[in-house]
């Protein structure tokens, strides 16, 4: 929206600043983190006075779980997606498909999320939305985004992916585009909401995550760069770094409350919208197969519960103590604390690895 102003510049005065995305950058997170410093605490206030008893704590969970986090309010994703679209809709160019394309696949699975929570704390049952609904309804959304996305790309990229390290690698996919693309948006939907087990856990990494797709996208987004570093290029996706810059003041913000001991949860109100959001930048600047790079952490904790399950129905013993991996290392004598910290390293190493992938060709 203030993009806008720019139009009342002559080149050289404070309007001209509008014209670049990394001043909007810029004013995008520190409005989303002043907006979550502000209305952190009365939110937190009104989920306690709601919720009562807070989100109902999984009985075969670790038991520290049980006495340490009951009672603690849940949905407080709310803080970092209302400061996001605030932020987003003040900051990014309003006429940008993609950066509408990410913003509603991100509101979409947070209603799914909210749907999921509201029914677990009204029921006080670990039960909420139906699994199978919440994935019909996000294959659904993300199907939708998918067909739209390809209508925004240039023939040479519709429906194909970029292979990374490899120069000028277009892996055609043609119709099957379009399911590879729904399993990347909810794969990683579901995957940051697994991830989300621990205080801080998940938010960090969902941070330097879209950090880290955030220079991507300005990164393709412009010509000299794409010249320089033989990558393909997407007009258009350098405003993704406006709504990164959105997500990662508001989940600074957010952290602010969720670190240990968590006065809030993120809940699947904030996982699984934060996790869509990944995903659908990921088919909007072509980087789907590094998002598996850059977002190793929630591919490998979606392995370990995808392993548990199909080990323990086929021999009845279980791979891991429990599933997803951060239970396991929980069981093993690990302090929360050192999860958290320890999973935040290996996130912020596979961001940098991801980064590489633009220079190695």
């Amino acid at each position: 929206m203030l993009y806008f102003l720019s139009q009342y510049g002559d080149g050289g005065d404070f309007f001209n600043l509008f014209r670049y995305i990394t001043f909007r950058a810029g004013g995008a997170f520190f409005t989303a983190l002043i907006l979550s410093f502000m209305f952190g605490q009365p939110l937190i206030n009104s989920l306690k006075k709601w919720q009562k008893k807070g989100q109902p704590i999984r009985e075969d969970g670790p038991e520290s779980h049980i006495i340490a986090k009951a009672g603690t309010p849940t949905m407080g994703g709310m803080l970092i997606l209302g400061t996001l679209l605030i932020s987003t809709l003040l900051w990014a160019r309003t006429d940008n498909g993609y950066v509408w394309t990410v913003l509603l696949v991100t509101m979409g699975f947070a209603l799914i999320g909210f749907l999921d929570d509201y029914l677990k704390v009204t029921k006080q049952t670990v039960a909420g939305f139906s699994s199978k609904a919440r994935l019909l309804l996000g294959f659904l959304i993300a199907l939708l985004a998918a067909i739209y996305v390809s209508t925004l790309h240039t023939e040479e990229l519709s429906r194909q992916i970029a292979v990374p390290v490899f120069k000028d690698a277009l892996l055609n996919l043609g119709i099957f585009y379009f399911p590879f693309a729904m399993i990347t948006i909810v794969g990683a939907a579901n995957a940051v909401n697994l991830t989300d087990g621990l205080d801080g856990l998940a938010i960090m990494p969902v941070m330097i995550c879209a950090a880290t797709l955030g220079v991507i996208a300005y990164v393709v987004g412009r010509t000299d760069f794409t010249e320089y570093l033989d990558v393909h290029y997407v007009a258009g996706t350098g405003e993704l770094l406006v709504f990164t810059s959105a997500v990662i003041g508001g989940g600074l913000g957010f952290l602010w409350y969720n670190a240990p001991p968590a006065a809030v949860f993120m809940g699947d109100t904030g996982s699984l919208a934060l996790g869509g959001a990944l995903g659908a930048m990921a088919v909007c600047i072509k980087h789907e197969i590094v998002l598996g790079i850059v977002g190793g952490l929630f591919v490998v904790e979606a392995l370990s519960v995808i392993i548990q399950v199909l080990y323990f129905k086929k021999t009845g013993k279980r791979v891991f103590l429990m599933a997803p991996i951060h239970h396991h290392f929980e069981k093993r004598g690990w302090g929360e604390a050192q999860i958290v910290i320890r999973f935040w390293i290996i996130s912020l190493i596979l961001a940098l690895i991801g980064l590489a992938t633009l220079k190695i060709r």
